[in-house]
Parts: structure tokens; sequence; C-alpha cells
């Protein structure tokens, strides 16, 4: 037997081995599951794409470049070789504080030097001696000023800066020649006044080394003095910008978009990662190591009198009953007993009933003598909505089997199962005493007999997690079929169930999953809900239409 997605039952039972492409295939279908994660990231990211791109709509960058002159000292005051400058000190002196300072009082701004500093970006070209200004405003005409603004204080700043450091080692030669000079004039007026030739010729020595020392000096004076001092020069003025300096609204749209799908899908991949729901069949696979027997198609949302219909389905419903029912028929574990409990993992059983009444009844049309043994004691129904075939006496179950506690009675029922045939019944009744009556001999023998006879039986029973009744039946039973929706189930959940059944002796044959609206409506108030014609049944007899036209409903009692 092969599951639903064509998998060996041998290879679904363990892990499957899912090829790369398959199992990518596979997450990508369970990330779109999370459809609205992924429209809340598109959504997100196409208002941040807006805002950006409208915030850039309105701005505009305008450029100065500037050409940077070596200056004749450095900051220590010492004379700098042709072509020495450090690109990376000018750059940041550019950007600092002092000289936006003098660009707002150039542009007599009210703004903050610092809220001017936000606004400029200086660049240095590689391999150049150049400055880029950019400034960016929400006019063209003051994104131009800025920059200008901005260049013109460097070359100022740098142009002082050069006079002042001029200035100071001027001053310092001054002040080295002031005692020199007095030193001069003192032995000037030595040579003056002195008679000796002895005495003359050292007072003219001294007097040649000061004047040539006070020489040096005033030579090193004029050559500061002369030095250039231009800081450098303005290559290209800003001009106004003819258009915002933003990438545009359309393509902050796009960028925005893109992020925010990536975001989507970054938060449905956590999502799904945290989520302990089953949301796919191969999650159920995974969960009890057996494979996918069918998922029942969903059926469309109808009026209330319409959900309260048989639980005999037809269409597509049926023909997936039927494809379940021939998947069962050929697996080697269900060959030996024909036994299967149908249960849910916890919860409501409306779907589980559904299953066991139409798995009965595929199994009656491949000729096979059906027992449906309703093991739901707790909430019993099966009685008020089935027919009971007219004129036919009970088959192979017919032996009397009273249980202690009054369950199973010693009648049981045929089924009316339209074009399908006949399957019997044995209703469930409310006990005192459930675990006792579910663990009687008389339910022991009912399914001795059934195997005797080469029928199929089919118990339905409580939830699993719900109650202790299935596990109570699994050592005679052996095989379980778990009826489940995969949207509401849990991991855990199937693999307790996986547990539990191991653990009592049983074997999971499989899953049968279904989604909303694929099971029968439950009765509400307890009433029975109308009968409608049976499943695969053509044409209805006189007596059955007129029943069904006045929405009669028919309660089957025992014989």
């Amino acid at each position: 037997m092969t599951t639903r997605d064509g998998h060996p039952a041998d290879e679904a039972a363990g892990s499957p081995a899912y090829d790369e492409p398959d199992l990518l295939r596979d997450q990508f279908r369970q990330l779109l599951r999370y459809r609205w994660l992924i429209a809340l990231g598109v959504v997100l990211g196409l208002l941040g794409g807006g805002w950006l791109g409208l915030r850039g709509a309105d701005s505009y960058a305008a450029t100065t470049e500037i050409t940077v002159r070596p200056l004749p000292t450095d900051s220590s005051g010492e004379s700098t070789s042709a072509g020495e400058i450090s690109m990376g000190s000018e750059r940041r002196t550019a950007s600092s504080s002092v000289v936006a300072e003098r660009a707002a009082r150039t542009l007599d701004t009210r703004a903050e030097p610092a809220r001017l500093l936000d606004d400029l970006q200086v660049t240095n070209p590689p391999e150049t001696r150049m400055l880029r200004f950019a400034y960016t405003a929400h006019s063209p005409g003051a994104a131009a000023r800025g920059a200008d603004a901005f260049a013109h204080a460097y070359l100022d700043n740098r142009e002082k800066d050069a006079a002042d450091r001029v200035a100071d080692m001027v001053d310092r030669y001054e002040k080295q020649r002031a005692p020199l000079t007095k030193e001069r004039d003192r032995l000037a007026e030595e040579i003056a006044s002195s008679g000796k030739e002895g005495a003359l010729d050292g007072t003219l020595s001294a007097h040649s080394s000061v004047v040539s020392r006070i020489a040096e000096i005033n030579g090193r004076i004029s050559d500061l003095r002369a030095e250039d001092t231009t800081p450098g020069r303005v290559v290209t003025e800003a001009a106004e910008p003819t258009a915002p300096s933003g990438p545009g609204l359309p393509l902050m749209l796009g960028l925005g978009a893109a992020v925010g799908v990536g975001l989507g899908l970054l938060a449905a991949w956590v999502r799904l990662v945290f989520d302990p729901a089953v949301r796919t069949p191969g999650d159920v696979v995974r969960a009890l190591h057996a494979p996918v027997l069918g998922t029942l198609p969903r059926r469309r949302r109808r009026g209330r009198r319409q959900e309260r219909r048989s639980l005999l389905a037809d269409g597509r419903l049926a023909e997936e009953y039927r494809s379940v029912a021939f998947r069962l028929a050929y697996d080697e574990t269900f060959a030996r007993r024909r036994r299967v409990l149908v249960v849910s993992p916890r919860g409501g059983i409306a779907t589980a009933l559904a299953a066991s009444v139409n798995l009965s009844a595929s199994f009656a049309e491949m000729g096979r003598e059906v027992l449906l043994l309703e093991a739901d004691l707790r909430t019993p129904s099966l009685t008020e909505r089935l027919r009971q075939a007219d004129g036919i006496q009970p088959g192979w179950a017919r032996a009397p089997g009273h249980g202690t506690i009054g369950w199973p009675a010693g009648h049981r029922i045929p089924i009316d199962a339209g074009e399908s045939g006949v399957f019997d019944l044995v209703p469930g009744y409310r006990v005192s005493k459930v675990s006792r009556a579910l663990t009687s001999s008389a339910v022991t023998q009912l399914i001795g007999h059934a195997d005797e006879r080469d029928g199929v039986l089919l118990v339905l029973a409580p939830a699993v997690l719900s109650y202790a009744d299935a596990i109570a039946l699994i050592d005679r039973v052996d095989c379980v079929l778990i009826v489940c929706d995969p949207r509401e189930v849990r991991r855990d959940d199937l693999a307790r169930v996986r547990e539990l059944v191991a653990g009592a002796g049983g074997s999971v044959l499989g899953a049968l999953l279904h989604g909303e609206g694929a099971g029968p409506a439950a009765p509400r108030g307890g009433a029975a809900p109308p009968p409608s014609s049976p499943a695969r049944r053509t044409h209805a007899g006189p007596r059955e239409t007129e029943l069904t036209r006045q929405g009669v409903a028919l309660r089957v009692t025992g014989r």
C-alpha cells in the first residue's frame, strides 16, 4: 500500500526521506499558510518605502569641489616639505564644528552648527588633493548656498590658521632677535670706546657673530612673511540642482515591497518554527510514523437545514471514503485481523463517526460482511441518525451477547446504505460504568465472532486523549485509524497517540485528514436530524421520498 503522496507505506511508517526539492516545496507551502504575516510585511515595507520616497522627494543636494594646497608650516610651526599634506586630516577638519560655525555665520541661519553638519558630507576622491562638499537641503538654492558656504568656510579657516602660524613664528623669531640686537649695540659701543688693539679684535669678532645671527633671523622672518598662505581654491562652484536627490517614490516603493516580502517570510518562518500545530500531511506522517490514507474534500457551507444531513456521504466525499476502504483492504496488517478502531486524537468525534459509517458502507459495497460497533457509551447517536433496512434480518452478528451491565445489547440493527448494501450496527447506550462495559467478556466474544465469520469490524470510540475508552479496546481490535483535522491537532498529540497505541499492543494503520466542513453537522440539543437519501442511491423509494419531503426523523428501535 502506498501513501497519498505516492510513498510506500513501509517508508511512511518510519521517518520519510524527502528529496531536497520536495522538502523545500513543502516548507514553502507551509510558509504560504501564514499569508497574513507576509501581507503585513509587504504593507509595512510599502509604508516605509513611501515615507522614505516622500521624504527624499523634497531633498536637493549640491556639490562644491576645492583643491587643497600645502601650507608652509605645520601645526608645530616647522616648515613642511613641498607637496606634503594629509587629506584624511583635512577631511576631518572640513567636518569640524569650527568650520560649521563659520558656515552658519555665512548662511545667517538660526540652525545649530551640529544640525548643519547632519546635512553635510565631505569626501576625498582617491589619489587627489580635492575635497568634495555635498550639502542637502529642502530647496535647490539652499543646497547650493550651503555647499558653497562650507567650502569657503573651510578655506577661510585654513587660511586664518596658516596666517596665525606664520605670525606666531615671526613673533618667535623677533623674540630671539631682540636680545641679539641689544648685544650688537653693546658691542658696537664697546668697539667705539676701546683703544687697545688686542681687545678690539675680540670685540669685533663677537660683534660680527651677533650681526650674522641677526641677519639669519631677519632672513627667516622675511621668508615667512613672503610665504604664500593660500589654502586652496574652488574648482567647481555649487549649482542649483534641477531634480531631487532621493531615488524616487516608485523605486522606494519597489524596494520597500521587496524588503517587506523578506520580513514577512522571516516572520512566517519564525511563526512556523514555534507553531505546535500540524499543518501538512507530511507533518502527520512524521508524527504518526504511518501514511496518510486520504484527505476528505471540504464541503461548502450551506444552510442549517442542509447541514443537518445524513451521515452517508455522496459525490467526491463518498469516493474518497471508497478509496480509503480499498487501501485498507489491501493492507497486510489489516488483512490479518480485519478490525479497525476509528478514533480522533482529542475533542469531538463527529468526523470520526461519519468516517466509521461511510467506511462500513464502502466495505459492504465490496461484498464484505460488516459490523459497526458503536463503543461511544457517553454520547451515542447512531441509532437516531441511520435508517434501518426494512424487511432485512440481521446477518452474521445476530447471535445474542447481553452484557452484564446492559451493553452490548442482544439485538443488532441492519443499516440500509443505499446502493452500497447493508451493514450491521451494534449501537451504543449510556451505561453507568463505561470501563467495565468496554472490557467485558461480551465485547470480547462479539469481536471474536466477527473475526470468525471473515467479516470486517469497525469500532467507533471517543477521542484517544480525552478518554481511555479507545485504549481499552486496542488489545482486541489491534488496528487504529486516526481521523483528524491537521490544522487543529498538535504534533505532540499525534506522537502521544502513537505511543499509547503502541504501548497497548496495537498499530496505527494511517490517518484520514479532514478540514472544516468535511464532516457532518452534529445534532443540536439531542434532536435527531432529518434523514436524507443514502449515499450512492440514485432512485429513492416512494416511502423514503415521502418521509424525506416531510422531514420526519426516523428513530430505529431494537428488535
